[in-house]
Parts: structure tokens; C-alpha cells; sequence
């Protein structure tokens, strides 16, 4: 498994956008700029638990944006679904595709398959949160290997505050 340590360059990727863009992260680390990056990957718009952290994340965008820090939202479900979720819940950040679970894979995500222990809706990646500076530093990270016990949206304000506040 893919393991970071805190302050390690985060994987670069670059991944379609249910826009029909594509999103690369060396890309907007290039641009320079003083955005952090919160990368959330969720499980897909099947999941109520990620529906309802996604609207929290969406109403609390003004927080992000005054903070500077950029949302990234991943997921390997279809695009047909993903465009219906983002017109149904007015999501204004970005929502990558990852297809062929790229991203998945070169950050450590824990994925749900046949071998898993215990059955729970299908084939799928399990929520996970990874937060950098503005060069692309990681800062922040945590992976879930199931649906429950993921960091609330405060909880993430609350982590931002205090690397910020304590930040070297």
C-alpha cells in the first residue's frame, strides 16, 4: 500500500472533470498562487453518507475560499451519474473521474472488492482526504477502509486552522 509522510510531494494526476475538462495538478501548481489543495475522494453519488458530506463541503465553500484552500472532489463512478449529481446538488468544485482508478492507486486508497470481508454495495474506493500547500506538500491525510468514522467537514476547518496556526 501506498503510504506518505507528512510534508512529501503528493502524486501528481491529471484526471477528466464531469465538465468535459481536464483537471491536472502539476498543472495548478504550476500557476503558483498561495491556494492550499483539499482532495477528497468519496465512495460515489450512491452513497448518502457522501451526499450529504459533499452538500456540507458545498455550503461551506465561502470557508475554503477565505482560507484559500482549493476542493478537489474524486470518484471512479460513471459520468452519467456524476453529471446528474452535480446539476441535482449545484456542486460548485470540481468532480474528477477516476476511471481507471489512477488516482486511486498512486494515493493509497483503499478499494472494496472481492476480497474484501464483508460485503457493502459492490466493487468500490472508500473515502479519503488529503490536504497540501500551495507546492503540492502534504499536510494532512486520512483513508478510510469503510464509509463510517470520516472526517466531518468542521473537522476539516478545524484541521486547516490548526496547521495554519502551527504551520513551521
Amino acid at each position: 500500500m501506498t503510504t506518505f509522510k507528512l510534508n512529501q510531494d503528493a502524486p501528481d494526476f491529471k484526471l477528466p472533470t464531469v465538465a468535459d475538462e481536464i483537471f491536472s495538478f502539476s498543472d495548478i501548481l504550476e500557476e503558483g498562487g498561495d491556494e492550499w489543495n483539499l482532495i477528497v475522494y468519496f465512495r460515489g453519488s450512491w452513497c448518502p453518507a457522501c451526499m450529504s458530506e459533499l452538500d456540507e463541503f458545498n455550503e461551506s465553500m465561502s470557508y475554503f475560499e477565505k482560507q484559500n484552500v482549493r476542493l478537489i472532489t474524486v470518484t471512479h463512478e460513471n459520468k452519467d451519474d456524476l453529471e446528474k449529481m452535480v446539476e441535482k446538488h449545484d456542486f460548485t468544485f470540481p468532480v474528477l473521474l477516476d476511471d481507471q482508478l489512477e488516482f486511486a492507486s498512486s494515493y493509497g486508497v483503499h478499494y472494496h472488492d472481492q476480497q474484501a470481508p464483508y460485503e457493502d454495495h459492490g466493487t468500490h474506493a472508500e473515502p479519503a482526504y488529503f490536504l497540501t500547500d500551495e507546492k503540492g506538500k502534504l499536510l494532512y491525510q486520512q483513508r478510510q477502509t469503510s464509509p463510517f468514522g470520516r472526517p466531518h467537514p468542521n473537522e476539516i476547518r478545524k484541521i486547516i486552522q490548526y496547521i495554519k496556526k502551527n504551520l513551521k
